[in-house]
């Protein structure tokens, strides 16, 4: 299995486990991924969610191959349906991430609660460099965070940053040894068992209230002119030299 669900004590695992592909994500995973998230919002058992990877990689993002192979609108795909289930979750959710956390392994985590990195974790958001836009309201959310300067450097040029930049911009809590970083979040995630759980549930709702409407509007927006570039020239050289492993033309566009 390429996700792995697991609940103990109190606490909702989904365990992204593909680590021979880096993690990369099908469409069958969004969706295993999504099915988690709603059953785990369902169960009165469960307390909290932990999302996490493989030691030393938490995702590579979209596995490109099955995703040239995907048909449908962007709305009805797994991967925005995950995206419904996670902003839709009203349970605390805690991401473990060491390694690597690419395209939607970055943006994923800004719809998290608490995020807790390793001193080695590289996150990147290289949306442009494939000739697609941003997604899951990191338009939005991102320069929200870091202030538009720096997103504009993680966005627009894609530039790759560790997990001490996550912590500094507010993407995560904190940064520790890759070996301490599962073990820590389940430990907080845990903490949840001795709260109130009515009370955790419409706190996390106050907390995200003044955002919830734009949040979803920036990801309507984003899919609307994403879908439209998966068909652009543009996308399509970044998709054929990933393929062909060189490095993309873009010389010839205007």
């Amino acid at each position: 299995m390429t996700i792995k669900t697991a609940v103990l004590n109190g606490v909702y695992t989904i365990e992204i486990a593909r680590p021979e592909k880096k993690n990369a994500l099908t469409a069958e995973m969004y969706g295993q991924m999504a099915e988690g998230l709603i059953a785990a919002k369902a169960d009165g058992a469960v307390r909290s969610v932990l999302i996490t990877g493989q030691p030393g990689i938490f995702t590579s993002g979209n596995d490109l191959e099955d995703f040239m192979k995907r048909t449908g609108t962007v709305a009805e795909s797994p991967a925005f349906k995950f995206m419904q289930a996670l902003t839709g979750c009203d349970k605390p959710v805690v991401a473990a991430v060491t390694g690597a956390a690419i395209g939607i392994g970055t943006t994923m985590l800004l719809h998290c609660d608490l995020v807790y990195v390793s001193d080695e974790a590289r996150l990147a958001m290289p949306f442009v460099s494939l000739g697609l836009v941003p997604e899951f309201a990191s338009s939005l959310l991102v320069p929200q965070l870091m202030g538009p300067r720096k997103a504009a450097e993680k966005i627009l040029l894609g530039d790759p940053f560790t997990g001490q930049d996550a912590v500094d911009c507010g993407i995560a809590n904190a940064v520790l040894p890759a070996a301490e970083v599962a073990n820590h979040a389940r430990r907080i995630a845990e903490r949840f068992n001795a709260l109130p759980p009515s009370a955790v549930r419409q706190t996390k709702t106050l907390l995200r209230r003044a955002n919830a409407d734009s949040v979803m509007a920036a990801i309507a927006a984003e899919n609307e002119v994403f879908a439209a570039r998966l068909g652009s020239p543009e996308a399509k050289e970044a998709f054929s030299a990933f393929f062909q492993k060189r490095k993309p033309d873009f010389s010839q566009f205007s």
